[in-house]
């Protein structure tokens, strides 16, 4: 301030305050209202401001600044704000709201309390909402009754919201339009349809069906989900006299649902002609059949169609894009569903999922499916329950186990991994990799097992041929009071047939029996599948013939046994009433069928179907049909043919080719061809020890022992294993392994005595044994004393000492049986009397009065 300015300044004046109380402004107490009054209305004015502008958040905030300041709005403007909570699905919200409404002690009346009936139902809160529905005595009216049988009805409560409507009825209140569609959706399941159909009646009466939407769609609801009944559903769609695109779309999932793929299609394309305009969820419905039926022609037109409706870069259309590409591609690319997928612009859980469903679906594709999870992941966009159930697949299909434990540990953080779709995928992840400890423990970790839990474990076990505990599992099933699926069923029948324990299939049968599920085309199908594997061919055919429904698989099943037990002629038979029966077969029945030929040198007639495949049925020939043809030109002595064959084969032969064509080389000793072999095979899988040891097998079958130590040092070098050969044989539902020279069975002595004494009964009947096929340098008597100890004979002596004379002796073996363990089974068969079912890697052979199934011919 200047100096000037400051001088001119006088001092203020000292004011003396007068003796007594202070004087107090009669109008201040007034005034303080006032302004408070003031204050609430500019707040309640705000208030309603920002729900007129959609700002319901700012509202609150409003809301709550009002309660500080000790005011309330008004009823209406409380009514107004659980409206909008309602609307836009913020209950947490709308609950803050009930909180300051209870606070402000207004009375309440039926518009705010029907609100917040339905605040509570739409949470999932039925307890809270028919409280306040009770404390409303004489306040009730028609929404009320309506509100409430609806959140019944929303949360799964159907019999009391069936029961609220009769209440309702009798205390004289006249169902509208909203009760009768929240009762009719109470009754869109199979316990109360019937009810459903007699309110159906109740409706047509009132006039509602015809003019109310939601009427309709709820009705097309209840016959198709609670009866299944497609046809009364369509025909109230048909009688709808206003429809729009909700109706439309929810008949036309319906119809998808219930397998109606191309009838779905067709009403997609009437409601097009008819002016409706297809949104995201009429789109996406239809992709789905496309995706059903295969049509990737109409899908690329749905994609037009979506691309011009400008919802290309919606997100749900997007998958169902990436979807329907990658399950329509029919040569199996996913190029088409990558580019729709690189083309949205942002992605979300369902989005990334979709593609690395995609991946996984499509064989051969795990490692890429893999490598997008890992971009997922690093995009900081977290997986849900169906992304990692699809990339636990991937890293089972690859038995990648190391991949699948970080994917375990990565659910298990994001607490995912006690979901049963899950858990369920873990444990077959660790099954499908070998490690079945780990597969156990994840399913006793799972908290919530259901009967798919059970149904892979059961699997997981069977496939590792450990079938006790598989069948323990299958009794704990059944303590728990789950009802074993025909997937149960099937594992279990799957189990006993890989390891040839007949007598647990035969348990399972009598279970079926009991429990009507015999009858089921797949179980039907795994029985005659079990029977066949387990060395009891009149069996299946007995199933085979009394099955009334039979498609390509049962009929590939029955051609298939009798294939491997060298029964072409048979085989072949089967396979031409197939054909007469009018089904069509696959590419699997051609393996069987040429097969047989192969096994029983019918030369002419492998030929013949092989020709026929695609001339006839349209079936390009496979590797393994290629390697069948080989097989039988080989076996047959025709090697030069067989050589000729590969190399005109369509594409490269694969070690699989070669392989076969070795073993034909080895059992006509010619070495030169047999070398070339080899040398394909190791070219492409130089870690196979399968050509070292055939090709060591060729040596020393012609002597040549310099050849065969060279080979097996090989062998040594790089460390390859040969798998040691084994034979076991069920006796009273258990499981006897042998190895040659095995002692280590508790009845070992028994054993040997009984060997013994056999070996000598057979030799006097004519057995020499052959020491020819013993391929190691040894003397001559070493040699017998080895063939005399191998482990078919042993499995032999065994049965014979513990299985009734009226039962075959049933041997399984895991390797191909040596040439002369099958003689000396035919001389056991004529000394004792016993019929004897060997099964080897290849197939059967079933020995009794001294010959066998296969004719000598293997």
């Amino acid at each position: 301030m200047p100096p000037s300015l400051a001088l001119s300044l006088a001092s203020p004046a000292k004011l003396a305050l007068p003796p007594g109380k202070p004087r107090q402004n009669p109008n201040f107490s007034d005034q303080k209202l006032s302004l408070k009054h003031i204050i609430s209305e500019r707040l309640n004015h705000r208030l309603l401001h920002n729900l007129n502008g959609g700002y319901l958040r700012k509202a609150i905030s409003t809301l709550d600044l009002m309660v500080v300041q000790g005011t309330h709005p008004d009823l209406a403007t409380y009514s107004l704000l659980l409206r909008s909570c309602i609307r836009s699905r913020n209950f947490e919200l709308g609950k803050l709201t009930h909180v300051h409404l209870a606070q402000s002690q207004l009375e309440l009346d039926p518009v705010t309390l029907n609100s917040l009936i339905s605040l509570y139902s739409k949470c999932g809160d039925w307890v809270k909402a028919n409280a306040i529905f009770e404390s409303m005595g004489n306040k009730r009216n028609l929404v009320s009754w309506s509100a409430i049988v609806s959140c019944f009805a929303n949360n799964d409560m159907e019999y009391e919201a069936i029961g609220t409507f009769v209440n309702m009825l009798e205390n004289g209140f006249y169902p509208n339009e909203y009760c009768f569609a929240a009762l009719i959706r109470a009754c869109s399941n199979m316990d109360y349809v019937s009810i459903g159909k007699t309110v159906f009646s109740f409706v047509v009466k009132t006039g509602y069906f015809e003019s109310d939407i939601c009427v309709g769609c709820a009705l097309i609801d209840m016959f198709v989900k609670g009866g299944g009944d497609v046809e009364a559903a369509y025909k109230v769609f048909e009688k709808m006299s206003e429809r729009n695109a909700v109706t439309w779309t929810l008949m036309i999932t319906r119809l998808i649902q219930m397998d109606f793929a191309k009838e779905a299609i067709d009403l997609f394309l009437d409601m097009v002609i008819s002016g409706f305009r297809p949104d995201q969820f009429s789109f996406s419905s239809v992709m789905s059949a496309c995706v059903k039926l295969g049509f990737l022609s109409f899908g690329k037109q749905l994609h037009s169609h979506i691309i011009r409706s400008g919802l290309a870069l919606d997100r749900s259309v997007g998958c169902c894009l990436v979807d329907m590409y990658a399950k329509c591609a029919a040569d199996g690319s996913m190029e088409d569903s990558r580019k729709v997928f690189d083309y949205m612009p942002n992605h979300n859980v369902m989005s990334w999922t979709a593609i690395i469903t995609g991946y996984v679906q499509i064989s051969g594709h795990d490692e890429e499916a893999i490598k997008l999870f890992h971009e997922m992941i690093l995009s900081h966009v977290f997986p849900n329950h169906v992304t990692f159930s699809s990339i636990l697949k991937a890293c089972a299909n690859l038995s990648n186990v190391v991949t699948g434990k970080q994917v375990h540990a990565l659910a298990e953080k994001l607490g995912l991994a006690s979901v049963n779709c899950v858990g369920n995928s873990v444990i077959n992840m660790y099954a499908e990799s070998g490690q079945m400890e780990d597969s156990q423990r994840a399913f006793d970790f799972l908290f919530d097992k259901n009967l798919v839990s059970f149904n892979i474990i059961v699997d997981a076990y069977t496939k590792n041929f450990n079938s006790e505990e598989a069948f323990d599992l299958f009794y704990e099933i059944e303590d728990m009071g789950f009802r074993a699926t025909d997937f149960t069923f099937a594992s279990l029948l799957s189990g006993a047939a890989s390891i040839g324990a007949i007598g647990k299939g035969e348990q399972i049968h009598a279970r079926l029996l009991k429990s009507g599920c015999e009858s089921n085309q797949f179980v039907s199908n795994s029985l005659v599948s079990m029977y066949s594997r387990c060395g009891n061919i009149e069996a299946a055919f007995q199933v085979f013939n009394e099955m009334g429904n039979r498609n390509v698989i049962t009929w590939t099943s029955i051609i298939t046994g009798f294939s491997k037990y060298g029964y072409a002629t048979g085989a072949i038979a089967i396979f031409y009433e197939m054909l007469e029966a009018g089904v069509r077969p696959n590419e699997i029945t051609y393996v069987a069928v040429l097969s047989a030929c192969s096994h029983a040198g019918l030369v002419t007639e492998g030929w013949k179907h092989f020709h026929s495949m695609y001339l006839i049925h349209g079936i390009s020939p496979r590797m393994e049909h290629f390697a069948c043809m080989v097989d039988m030109l080989g076996r047959s002595g025709l090697l030069s043919d067989a050589f000729e064959f590969i190399n005109s084969m369509p594409f490269k032969p694969d070690a699989l080719i070669w392989r076969t064509f070795l073993g034909a080389c080895r059992i006509h000793c010619n070495t030169e061809l047999g070398k070339h072999a080899a040398k394909m095979i190791l070219m492409q899988n130089p870690h196979d020890p399968v050509p070292f040891i055939l090709l060591s097998n060729l040596y020393a079958s012609r002597g040549q022992w310099e050849e065969v130590a060279e080979i097996r040092k090989n062998l040594k070098e790089r460390d390859l294993i040969k798998e040691a050969g084994s034979s076991w044989i069920e006796v009273e539902n258990k499981l006897h392994k042998f190895h040659v020279g095995d002692t280590s069975h508790p009845k070992a002595s028994d054993i040997y005595e009984q060997l013994d004494r056999l070996i000598m009964r057979i030799k006097k009947l004519g057995y020499v044994p052959n020491t020819d096929v013993v391929l190691h340098e040894m003397e001559d008597e070493q040699k017998e004393k080895y063939l005399l100890q191998h482990s078919e004979k042993l499995a032999v002596a065994f049965g014979l000492i513990h299985t009734s004379k009226s039962r075959p002796i049933r041997v399984f073996n895991n390797l191909r049986v040596c040439g002369d363990c099958h003689t000396a089974m035919k001389y056991i068969s004529v000394a004792t009397g016993r019929e004897i079912v060997l099964r080897d890697s290849n197939r059967f052979h079933h020995i009794k009065n001294g010959t066998c199934s296969c004719n000598d011919y293997w």
